[in-house]
């Protein structure tokens, strides 16, 4: 089985993906991580050198390619992943794939992601927290399409790595 973990950013995917992973004794991998490691730069360097179409494609790509050839993992997508190409329909039309939306509100996402901006290149040009809970709002909307097309929803509002866990794990019994 491959457990899919989706999101907005700073949503816990990779958090919880590992810690998951670790009770499973699957593997686990965090996809934003996997493709620096391919393209052997960081997700900002790419967006700002080759462009945001090529890093969808390449993300797609890798998404493909981890799906055609794993069993036992634990992926942890970037936030925008299930919003492009047919990546989605890459998720939800395999039978050995379980994906779940770890759903936060745009106050908490807020909070969370306020403190590193810099690390994320679609906030980064962002000054104030209220622009920043602005911009998430919007973009939560436009994604919350697709990611409520999940196999599972998990509101992880207030709940602790272990409470979340739990709670992915009585939808893999």
């Amino acid at each position: 089985m491959i457990v899919v973990l989706l999101g907005y950013m700073g949503s816990g995917k990779s958090t919880i993906g590992s810690y998951l992973a670790n009770i499973l004794n699957y593997d686990f991998i965090d996809l934003d991580t996997f493709i620096e490691l391919q393209e052997k730069s960081k997700i900002a360097e790419i967006f700002r050198t080759k462009g945001e179409i090529y890093f969808r494609k390449k993300e797609a790509q890798y998404l493909r390619d981890i799906l055609d050839n794993s069993n036992n993992l634990v992926l942890a997508l970037g936030g925008g992943t299930p919003c492009y190409a047919i990546n989605m329909n890459q998720i939800l039309n395999r039978q050995n794939v379980k994906s779940f939306y770890l759903r936060l509100s745009v106050s908490q996402l807020t909070d969370r992601l306020l403190n590193e901006k810099d690390k994320r290149p679609l906030i980064s040009h962002i000054k104030t927290k209220d622009d920043l809970q602005e911009f998430i709002g919007k973009h939560l909307f436009e994604r919350a399409n697709y990611y409520n097309k999940s196999h599972v929803i998990i509101d992880v509002q207030n709940s602790s790595v272990k409470d979340t866990t739990e709670a992915i794990l009585l939808h893999l019994i």
